[in-house]
């Protein structure tokens, strides 16, 4: 799926979840911290975008030259 498609339905996701807030308040604080939590992981995705990978991979070495005249070893 494109980074840009997922950026806007979690766009879309939060300002849904916002809006639900303001029309219906959460009964107790207890209610509003726990909207807070899937509120902030759908903003910062819709703002930064899904990340690939958070460990970099490593560079793989390039295969040795075969010297003409040689067989290549197995």
């Amino acid at each position: 799926m494109s980074s840009l498609v997922i950026r806007l339905v979690c766009g879309l996701l939060f300002s849904a979840l916002v809006l639900g807030a303001v029309v219906h308040p959460p009964d107790n604080i207890s209610q509003g911290i726990g909207m807070m939590l899937p509120g902030a992981m759908l903003l910062s995705v819709a703002l930064k975008g899904p990340r690939r990978s958070v460990i970099p991979k490593k560079k793989r070495e390039p295969a040795p030259a075969v010297v003409s005249g040689e067989s290549p070893r197995v």
